[in-house]
């Protein structure tokens, strides 16, 4: 059983679910994210995060696949002031919704003084939710960005067991493991981290507090590269202990901290009945449904 504790499935196709089901993926976490283009209005925000609860949630069981996710106003949009504070509203009553584990992601992505305002509050918001966070590092200057990330989740006072650091790589894995954060990894076809760089900071680091994730979005990426990384490791002789915490242990030890689901229903398959409808629609065009004999 594989999980993936960071991809974005509203930019992907029913098609990704069915082929990710396959490889063995059983749980996803959905950070909500930028969409590639500045949203204009909070209402447009609100429908998002209701997609994320609703929408997303229904393609992915149509397929086994538990659907949880995180509600957060990201560091690119946080840059536009006049959302901004309408969005941490919406965040207020967003975050106490079921099947949301964390507040994320958040962050930095030009290490602005408004991106700074905004992490800092959301921190603030997830203390008070009692959630974990997920934090976004940024893609350029990344050990510059880790460092001052690091130094404002000291400051805030908020758990490093309840933080996640995301999009590390070799400059940045050592300072967040020494943080006591747990360390997250994206895995992407050309950039970031690609599986053997990964297989050797596992060989190197072990697994403990470490992660791995496609953040498969609307760029070219690949919502198969966690069971492509497990494979990899496994090829390189790490045994398959280590493989498990970092591919599933970990990130359900992780966001089982939000207090939201139950640690022991993610080591049972999820019943599929392509039966149901989400608002009158099916996942479906004219294929015969599947119907586990569990959810009849």
């Amino acid at each position: 059983m594989l999980f993936d504790p960071h991809i974005h499935m509203t930019s992907r196709t029913t098609d990704d679910y069915q082929a990710m089901a396959a490889a063995g993926i059983r749980a996803i976490v959905e950070p909500a994210f930028w969409l590639g283009q500045p949203r204009t209005h909070v209402g447009s925000f609100e429908d998002y995060f209701l997609s994320l609860l609703g929408w997303e949630r229904f393609r992915a069981a149509q397929f086994g696949i538990r659907h949880l996710c995180t509600m957060g106003l990201n560091p690119k949009e946080a840059n536009n002031a006049r959302l901004a504070d309408g969005v941490m509203e919406l965040l207020r009553l967003y975050v106490e919704k079921d099947g949301v584990v964390a507040v994320g992601e958040i962050g930095y992505d030009d290490v602005t003084a408004h991106e700074e305002k905004y992490f800092m509050a959301q921190i603030e918001l997830a203390k008070d939710a009692g959630l974990p966070i997920l934090i976004h590092t940024p893609h350029r200057d990344k050990k510059r960005g880790t460092e001052r990330t690091l130094a404002v989740v000291k400051e805030s006072g908020i758990a490093p067991e309840l933080t996640l650091v995301d999009h590390n790589n070799e400059e940045t894995l050592k300072s967040v493991l020494d943080s006591g954060c747990w360390a997250g990894h994206s895995i992407y076809p050309n950039t970031k981290m690609d599986e053997q760089r990964m297989v050797t900071l596992v060989q190197q680091y072990g697994g403990e507090r470490i992660l791995v994730n496609s953040a498969a979005d609307w760029g070219v990426s690949d919502p198969l590269k966690v069971p492509k990384t497990a494979e990899a490791m496994k090829a390189a002789g790490i045994d398959a202990a280590t493989v498990d915490t970092i591919c599933w242990k970990n990130p359900v030890n992780f966001f089982a901290q939000s207090g939201r689901f139950d640690v022991k229903e993610f080591g049972v398959d999820l019943p599929v009945d392509q039966r149901q409808l989400f608002q009158g629609n099916s996942v479906l065009r004219g294929q015969a449904p599947r119907t586990d004999a569990a959810a009849q």
